[in-house]
C-alpha cells in the first residue's frame, strides 16, 4: 500500500527519534535502517525540504528531526515523501460524474480511515509501544551499535 520511499522515510525518522536528537550522518542511517545510502539521501532531502528533519554540517554533523517525535506523526512522514492519492473526481473520467460513485466513494472513505490512523500515530508512540511475545517486552527495532 505505501511506497519503498515512503517505507525508507519512516525506518529513518522512527531511527532518528531513537536517537534522541544527537545528529547523524546519512552513513549512519544507511546502515542502520538497512537503506542504501544513495536513495536514502534524496529521501533526507525530501523530509528536510518538508521541514521534518534538519541537519548541521561539519565534525559531530548529521540529521536530527526537526520536532519533538511527539509532535510528528506516521502521516507527516509520508505525506512528504509520497502522499497519499485521495480521490476527489471520478477515476473513469466520465463525463458529467461529478459525484463520486459508491465504490469510489468507499473507497476514498478507506484512504481516510487509513490517514486518521497515521495522523494519530506518532514516532513518540511507536517507540515507547514493544512488541509482546509470550508476555515478554520486544524492542520495536533492533538498530545497530553506532560507532
Amino acid at each position: 500500500m505505501f511506497s519503498q520511499t515512503a517505507e525508507y522515510a519512516l525506518r529513518a525518522a522512527v531511527y532518528l527519534a531513537s536517537q534522541e536528537g544527537t545528529p547523524r550522518t546519512t552513513q549512519e542511517i544507511a546502515k542502520a535502517t538497512q537503506v542504501k545510502i544513495a536513495y536514502l539521501s534524496k529521501v533526507m532531502q525530501s523530509l528536510g525540504r518538508q521541514g521534518l528533519v534538519q541537519s548541521q554540517r561539519g565534525l559531530h554533523g548529521g540529521f536530527t528531526l526537526a520536532r519533538p517525535a511527539e509532535e510528528l506523526t506516521v502521516l507527516d512522514i509520508i505525506q512528504a515523501v509520497d502522499p497519499i492519492q485521495r480521490i476527489k473526481s471520478c477515476p473513469l473520467g466520465i463525463q458529467g460524474h461529478f459525484n463520486l460513485c459508491p465504490l469510489h466513494r468507499r473507497l476514498d472513505l478507506a484512504m481516510k480511515l487509513v490517514e486518521d490512523a497515521l495522523r494519530k500515530s506518532t514516532l513518540a508512540e511507536l517507540l515507547a509501544e514493544p512488541e509482546r511475545a509470550h508476555g515478554v517486552p520486544i524492542p520495536l527495532c533492533s538498530w545497530p551499535e553506532t560507532e
